[in-house]
């Protein structure tokens, strides 16, 4: 691998007493989709909000563009303008039109004049299929279509890499197919990707490399068909078994709560 595009080393996140992150070491190189799935509170999205300091490591060190972004002396704003990042609510301000939900941030961030905004904007939503939308507002459109404006305002940023925390959990699954399309043609164009997801189709189709969080460590991470095909860890296994057959995984837990109270 060249020189990462995103390298955590040693990064350890704790609130309070409760220790989140335990000592991550991550690379990610230019043009790779890396998936990160686990249970809830396995610190995979936490490890995500790390990498652009939306919360700031207790130890460790965090490089996005070989740049070390946790260094006290750098320009954290410079850093992030090469960073996009997708939340699961969408976040669009919605007093604005969707246009102007994409130029409001061009402008304020990157100072760049009304026109030009407005043809980086329009582009945008042109790749993420929402050019007829231009002039609606928020509230008239599904989640799966807020949600791909959310997408087309942080790549009207220009970001070098994007990162996505949970991108359809907020959606209903009709709406799914629609967002992970527009992720997989980003993935297509080569964006350095960093997804925390439990789409496992996804995962598995498009992701080059699945990481598989629990307790705050990796515990495994390799190719798709590996690590979801054929997990080698125990944890693994209970987990995608859990995610991927639910009615199972519910008979079973029936079953052992009935053991612990005979």
């Amino acid at each position: 691998m060249t020189r990462p595009e995103i390298q955590t080393k040693d990064l350890h996140k704790s609130f309070g007493d409760n220790e989140v992150l335990r000592g991550i070491d991550l690379e990610i190189g230019r043009g790779e989709v890396v998936c990160v799935i686990g249970p809830s509170g396995s610190g995979k999205s936490t490890l995500l909000r790390c990498v652009n300091l939306l919360e700031e490591p207790t130890k460790g060190q965090v490089f996005v563009g070989g740049t070390e972004i946790t260094d006290p002396d750098v320009d954290i704003d410079a850093v992030r303008r090469r960073i996009g990042m997708v939340f699961q609510q969408f976040n669009l301000f919605p007093h604005l039109t969707v246009t102007e939900n994409l130029t409001l941030p061009q402008r304020r961030v990157l100072k760049r004049d009304k026109a030009e905004a407005a043809r980086v904007a329009a582009e945008n939503l042109a790749r993420v299929g929402l050019a007829e939308k231009a002039d609606a507002y928020p509230s008239s459109l599904s989640g799966g279509q807020q949600q791909r404006v959310a997408i087309a305002r942080a790549l009207a940023m220009g970001p070098e890499v994007m990162l996505f925390d949970e991108p359809t959990s907020a959606l209903d699954p009709e709406l799914v197919g629609d967002v992970l399309a527009v992720m997989r043609m980003l993935a297509d164009e080569g964006m350095t990707m960093m997804v925390v997801t439990h789409e496992m189709t996804f995962a598995r189709e498009v992701a080059d490399r699945v990481v598989f969080m629990d307790g705050g460590v990796i515990v495994e991470q390799g190719a798709p068909d590996q690590v979801i095909g054929s997990p080698s860890h125990e944890r693994t296994r209970h987990f995608l078994s859990r995610l991927l057959d639910p009615a199972r995984a519910e008979v079973e837990e029936t079953a052992d709560r009935a053991g612990k109270t005979e």
